[in-house]
C-alpha cells in the first residue's frame, strides 16, 4: 500500500497550532521529526537475485599447497578489507585485498608449526595464533617477532579457535570443550573436560551470532556416523544430534557449510555422489539433554561429478545462493559454480584449469581458494534480476571464462538435476509432466475433503495428520489455503464447529498468509481466540490493518483472567515483572544529558512534573500489562502496516485503551534505555524504532482526545520533558557544526603558508 506523501508538513502544521494551547503539543513534532523517512512498515516482495562472477585476482605470489603444510586458512581483520592468510607451515599474512598487497607477515621459529588458523580479536584488534596444538600467541601489528610476544600454553589441544564481531574469541578444543578467550588466559592450565566419546573427531565447525549471543556448531565422525553438536552461550547448554543419511546410505560426506536464522541452523554437506543435502537444526531444542535425530534432505542434485574424490567444497554465500567447488563432468576440469537453492538452478560458473585444492573461503564480497599454487581471490556480485535471469535465460554480457548455463528443474520428483544431467529434449518433456501433475491434488488432499463436510473435528485432525505427512508438492501453499476456506466455510453454516486445532495445524505449515485464507482472522476474532491472532500476527504479512487494529482492541480489552488460561507465545517477553531501573525523576534527568531542569528554558510543565517525583516514579516502576498480554502487544508491534490505511483505524479504540498501550509503549522505551545498545531483551522484542513509530501513531490518531484524560496527563508530561531535552540537544549540536563547518573552511585555505606556521582561529 503506498505511504502517505506530504504527512510530515500537514502534522507540523497541526502541532504548531497546538502548541499555542498546550505545551505538550511539541511531543509529537519532536517525535514526528526524529522518525526515519518511510515508516511503512509492509514488506516489498523481494525479486530473485543474479549471481556473477568478476575478473579474479592473484593475492598471494608465493606457491602454496594444500595439506598441513599449505594453505591453513583464511580469516577477517578487523578492518573489512584486510584478511589473515595461514600457511601451514611457520607464517601467518596479513593481506589488504583491495590493494592486492601484503601489509605484514609474521613467522614461528624453526621447530614450530602452526595448527590451526590466525584469526582477529575483533575486541581487541590484536591476532591469535596456535603452534604445536597447545601453544597460543598473541600480537598486533606493531610486533615484528613472534617468539617475544604474550605466549599462553594450555592443557589440552585446541581444533580451532572462532573469532566474530560481537563477542570474544572461543575456543574449541579436540576433545569437544569450548571455553572463551578470557577464561583461558585467567588460567592457561585449567582442566579441559572431554565431551566427545572414544574415536570420535571433530571434522568441521562453525559460529553464528543468534540475537547478540554466539552459538557454536561443530561436526564430529564416528565409524562412519556423523554428529552434530550445539552450543549455545545464552543458556549455555550444549546439544547433540544424529545426522542420519537417509535414502543415500551409500554417500560419504565430503564437505560442510551452514547459515543460520532466528531458530534453526541450515546444515548443508555436499556428498560422494555429487548432491547436496540439507538438515534443519533446532537453535533450542525442547530437550537438550536427549541425543536426537535429524534426517538429511536432497537440496540440489549433482552440482558436481560423482566420482570427484579431492578438490571439492561447499559454501554458502547468502540466502539462495551456494558456491560450490569441483569438476561438474566426470571428463572435465574444476570449476567454481554459483547455484540459486531456491530455483535449483546453476547461475554461472568458472573453469579452473590449473586445478584447486579442494578449500574455499568467502568473506563479504569475496571468494578466496588456490588456483593452481596460489592463493586467487574471485569477486562475488548478486544483484537483483527477473526470473528468467535465475533460470539462466537473460542475455547479458559476460566475463571471459564465465558461463551462465540455462538448467531445467522437475520440482516434482528430485528438487534439482545437475549440470548436464539431461538433454533440452527430456527438459521439455519433464516440464510439460510436471503441468500436467501439478494440478492433480494428492490422495491424501481428496480423502480429507470428504472428512471436512462431515465428520467431527477429531477425525479431520486425523486425516490432517495423514495430509501433512505427504511430501510436500509445489503446489502445497494453496491446498492448505482451500482446506482453511473448506472448514471456514463449515464453520459459517455450522456455527457451533470450530475446528480450532486442525486450523492451528495448518497455520504452522509456514504457508499460509491473509489472502490465501480470508475469514480465518475474522473467525478468530469472532471466537476472541487471542492465541490463533496471534500466530496470524507472526506469520501473515498481509494482514489489512483494518483487522491488525481489530486485534489491538481485543489485545487491550480482554481480562486478565481470560489470559490466564490461554496458551500464548512468549519468546518476545524477557521478563515484565522487572521494574525499571531508574525512577521516572532520575531516568529524566539522564535522558537530559546536562540540560538543567532549573533554568529559565524549562516551564511549568516541568516544575509540575517534578513536584511529584514519587507518583510518577510508581506509575513507569512495573510494567502496566501481565507479561501474556505484553506478548500479545509485541505482535502488534511487530506487524506490517500503511500509516495512512491505518490512522483511521486508530480512532475507534477507546480512549482508557489508548492510554494503556502508551503506557506500555513507554515502559518499553525505559526499558531500552537502560542499556547502551538501547535494545530489548529476549528472542525477538520490538525494536526501538517500531516503539516509537506506534507512540507516534497513536498520538497522531487520539492527541486531542488522550490530552483531556487525566490519567494521560502524567504520562504525555513525562513524554514532553523528555523530547524537550533531545530538542535542546538538537540545537546545540547544530550550534556545534555551524562552528566546524567554519574551521573547515579556514582549513582549505592553504595559500600562502610555509613549511611552519602559527594560526589564530576566532570562532563567534
Amino acid at each position: 500500500m503506498p505511504a502517505t506523501p506530504g504527512r510530515g508538513r500537514r502534522l507540523s502544521k497541526q502541532v504548531c497550532y497546538l502548541a499555542s494551547a498546550c505545551p505538550v503539543a511539541i511531543l509529537v513534532l519532536a517525535i514526528e521529526s526524529a522518525k526515519p523517512a518511510g515508516r511503512d512498515a509492509r514488506p516489498s516482495v523481494g525479486l530473485p537475485k543474479m549471481a556473477a562472477l568478476e575478473e579474479e585476482f592473484t593475492l598471494s605470489t608465493v606457491p602454496l599447497g594444500a595439506g598441513p603444510n599449505g594453505l591453513l586458512g583464511v580469516e577477517q581483520s578487523d578492518k573489512t578489507d584486510q584478511f589473515l592468510v595461514t600457511h601451514g607451515g611457520r607464517t601467518v599474512i596479513l593481506y589488504k585485498v583491495s590493494d592486492q598487497k601484503p601489509l605484514g607477515s609474521w613467522s614461528v621459529k624453526q621447530g614450530q608449526i602452526i595448527t590451526c588458523p590466525a584469526v582477529c580479536n575483533f575486541q581487541t584488534g590484536e591476532f591469535i595464533v596456535v603452534h604445536d596444538n597447545k601453544v597460543l600467541r598473541i600480537w598486533n601489528t606493531e610486533d615484528v617477532n613472534l617468539d617475544k610476544v604474550f605466549k599462553a600454553t594450555l592443557s589440552a589441544e585446541i581444533y580451532r579457535i572462532h573469532s566474530i564481531q560481537g563477542t570474544e574469541p572461543l575456543v574449541l578444543f579436540k576433545e569437544g570443550a569450548v571455553r572463551g578467550l578470557e577464561a583461558l588466559l585467567a588460567e592457561p592450565q585449567q582442566k579441559i573436560e572431554t565431551v566427545l566419546s572414544d574415536d570420535e573427531v571433530i571434522k568441521w565447525t562453525k559460529v553464528f551470532m543468534v540475537f547478540r549471543h554466539p552459538v557454536l556448531i561443530f561436526i564430529t565422525e564416528k565409524h562412519g556416523n556423523h554428529f552434530a553438536y550445539i552450543q549455545t552461550f545464552s543458556s549455555r547448554t550444549l546439544s547433540k544430534y544424529t545426522l542420519f543419511h537417509g535414502q543415500e546410505e551409500k554417500s560419504v560426506i565430503q564437505n560442510f557449510t551452514a547459515s543460520v536464522d532466528r531458530k534453526f541452523i541450515s546444515l548443508m554437506s555436499l556428498s560422494s555422489d555429487g548432491c547436496v543435502y540439507e538438515t534443519l537444526i533446532p537453535i533450542h531444542p525442547r530437550d537438550p539433554d536427549e541425543n536426537q535425530r535429524v534426517v538429511r534432505s536432497l537440496l540440489l542434485k549433482t552440482v558436481v561429478a560423482g566420482n570427484a574424490r579431492s578438490g571439492v567444497a561447499l559454501t554458502v554465500l547468502d540466502q539462495d545462493h551456494v558456491a560450490v567447488l569441483g569438476p561438474p563432468l566426470p571428463a572435465s576440469k574444476e570449476c567454481l559454480s554459483i547455484w540459486n537453492t531456491k530455483f535449483q538452478t546453476l547461475q554461472t560458473s568458472r573453469e579452473l584449469p590449473q586445478g584447486t585444492s579442494g578449500q574455499l573461503w568467502y568473506f563479504g564480497e569475496n571468494l578466496f581458494m588456490l588456483h593452481g599454487k596460489f592463493l586467487t581471490v574471485i569477486p562475488y556480485k548478486c544483484e537483483v534480476s527477473s526470473l528468467a535471469g535465475a533460470l539462466g535465460k537473460l542475455k547479458h554480457s559476460q566475463d571471459p571464462g564465465t558461463h551462465t548455463v540455462p538448467h531445467f528443474v522437475n520440482w516434482e520428483t528430485s528438487r534439482g538435476y545437475g549440470f548436464g544431467s539431461q538433454n533440452s529434449e527430456q527438459s521439455k518433456r519433464i516440464l510439460r509432466r510436471r503441468k500436467i501433475e501439478v494440478n492433480v491434488p494428492p490422495p491424501a488432499f481428496e480423502q480429507l475433503l470428504p472428512t471436512i463436510k462431515k465428520d467431527s473435528e477429531k477425525d479431520i485432525e486425523v486425516e490432517l495428520c495423514k495430509f501433512l505427512a505427504v511430501k510436500r508438492t509445489p503446489d502445497f501453499h494453496t491446498i492448505v489455503g482451500d482446506i482453511v476456506l473448506e472448514l471456514l466455510g463449515r464453520h459459517t453454516t455450522e456455527p457451533s464447529f470450530y475446528p480450532r486445532n486442525s486450523l492451528m495445524q495448518l497455520i504452522q505449515t509456514h504457508v499460509l498468509s491473509y489472502s490465501l485464507c480470508p475469514g480465518l482472522m475474522e473467525a478468530a476474532l469472532e471466537k476472541t481466540d487471542v492465541q490463533m491472532l496471534q500466530l496470524c500476527l507472526q506469520q501473515f504479512p498481509d494482514i489489512p490493518e483494518s483487522i491488525t487494529c481489530a486485534c489491538l482492541k481485543i489485545f487491550l480489552s480482554i481480562s486478565d483472567d481470560s489470559l490466564q488460561e490461554t496458551e500464548i507465545n512468549m519468546e518476545s517477553v524477557s521478563d515484565c515483572s522487572d521494574p525499571v531501573q531508574e525512577k521516572m525523576d532520575e531516568q529524566t534527568e539522564i535522558l537530559q544529558n546536562g540540560f538543567s531542569a532549573d533554568g529559565q528554558t524549562c516551564d511549568s510543565c516541568d516544575r509540575k512534573l517534578n513536584q511529584k517525583p514519587q507518583d510518577a516514579a510508581e506509575e513507569t516502576a512495573s510494567c502496566p500489562v501481565v507479561p501474556k498480554r505484553a506478548a500479545l502487544l509485541n505482535a502488534i508491534l511487530h506487524s506490517a502496516y500503511s500509516e495512512m490505511f491505518l490512522l483511521p483505524h486508530l480512532k475507534d479504540i477507546p480512549a482508557q485503551h489508548v492510554t494503556l498501550f502508551l503506557q506500555y509503549l513507554y515502559f518499553l522505551y525505559l526499558k531500552c534505555s537502560e542499556n547502551a545498545t538501547m535494545t530489548l531483551p529476549g528472542l525477538h522484542p520490538p525494536t526501538l524504532n517500531q516503539i516509537m513509530d506506534w507512540i507516534c501513531l497513536l498520538l497522531d490518531a487520539n492527541f486531542t482526545v488522550v490530552v483531556m484524560i487525566p490519567e494521560a496527563k502524567r504520562l504525555l508530561l513525562s513524554l514532553y520533558k523528555f523530547v524537550k531535552s533531545q530538542i535542546c540537544i538538537c540545537s546545540e549540536l547544530n550550534k556545534i557544526e555551524v562552528s566546524f563547518r567554519e574551521l573547515q573552511k579556514l582549513n582549505q585555505e592553504k595559500n600562502n603558508r610555509e613549511l611552519y606556521s602559527i594560526e589564530v582561529l576566532e570562532l563567534f
